[in-house]
């Protein structure tokens, strides 16, 4: 724990250092590779993340989804150590301070997402990934049943060779960078120009 807590913090100083421009162009390629990944977007419910801290803010991405008839919604902590709850947003509505701050969505109806997006501050070669250690996600996702397909974006400076997963850490389904697509068990696919990226499928 004293290990992961080091690694969260030295991680977390270097994606700051990152200028606006470079992380600009992170989430550019990181959105790129999402809509290869991921396929039609329409009449699925996906889940993003609001950015804090550095955290690829795909943002731009997300309200491009929305036009596309899937559904928007953001993940909401209704209470400490508690799993958390998946609303419904559209751009425009109003969002409310939550825990640290986050902006989330307090009108919005409850549903279960298709996709869920998660942003790591670190990551390794199985896909398990680096939080930052309230557990929320690990919680969240041994609730949900059917599992949605769940896929971490960060930076490729995030890259851990182990990141030590204990018993209760989930693998994603894959993890996006920047400069590739991760998939568990080493299954790599480097991003390259004009290479179509293997999908998710949808419901394993």
């Amino acid at each position: 724990m004293a290990w992961r807590k080091a690694e969260r913090q030295r991680l977390i100083s270097l994606r700051l250092t990152l200028s606006s421009m470079e992380r600009r162009t992170a989430a550019a390629c990181i959105a790129a590779s999402l809509d290869r990944l991921i396929g039609p977007l329409a009449g699925r419910i996906l889940s993003f993340y609001w950015p804090l801290r550095g955290e690829p803010d795909l943002r731009p991405w997300f309200s491009d989804f929305t036009g596309e008839n899937g559904w928007a919604s953001l993940p909401v902590v209704v209470s400490r150590n508690a799993p958390l709850v998946f609303r419904t947003w559209c751009r425009g509505e109003k969002l409310m301070p939550g825990v640290w701050n986050i902006p989330c969505p307090q009108q919005g109806r409850v549903v279960v997402p298709d996709i869920v997006i998660v942003p790591v501050v670190g990551f390794d070669d199985a896909c398990f990934r680096l939080g930052y250690g309230g557990g929320y996600f690990d919680r969240t996702l041994a609730a949900i049943n059917p599992r949605p397909v769940v896929i971490g974006v960060g930076y490729e400076l995030a890259y851990l060779p182990t990141i030590h997963p204990l018993s209760h850490d989930v693998p994603m389904g894959a993890i996006v960078t920047e400069q590739r697509v991760l998939r568990p068990h080493n299954d790599v696919a480097q991003l390259r120009d004009g290479e179509h990226l293997p999908e998710v499928e949808m419901g394993a």
